[in-house]
């Protein structure tokens, strides 16, 4: 129901859009989120979008990252800019029925990740 794409690597203070292609259903009726996990860390929440487009950030990336819902193409875009060696990490789509938490447990719904790398 979810596929994510749009990683890379890039250079710090570089910029990437990643992509969350959704179901309509899912699109329509769930709020998406963005969780990214680093290697030997917690998965964390990075942003989430409600069906209303509310939205709510992390504070690590609050200014540089920002969400937003393509209704034309049912997907789920997180543009990211001035890129840090610390947002290094595999970022995942989700999607709950619930209204913008970024707890992990509140999505039902995964994708399989896709890879950002930050490094010169």
């Amino acid at each position: 129901q979810l596929a994510e794409s749009g990683g890379g690597l890039v250079q710090p203070g570089g910029s990437l859009r990643l992509s969350c292609l959704a179901s309509k259903f899912t699109f329509d009726y769930y709020t998406i989120a963005w969780f990214r996990q680093a290697p030997g860390k917690e998965r964390e929440g990075v942003s989430c979008i409600s069906i209303q487009n509310s939205t709510l950030y992390a504070d690590s990336v609050k200014g540089r990252f920002t969400i937003s819902r393509d209704n034309a193409n049912t997907a789920v875009h997180l543009q990211m800019n001035n890129l840090k060696s610390e947002d290094t990490a595999v970022y995942y789509c989700a999607a709950s029925a619930a209204t913008l938490y970024l707890k992990s447990g509140w999505y039902d719904y995964w994708g399989q990740g896709t890879q950002v790398t930050v490094a010169a």
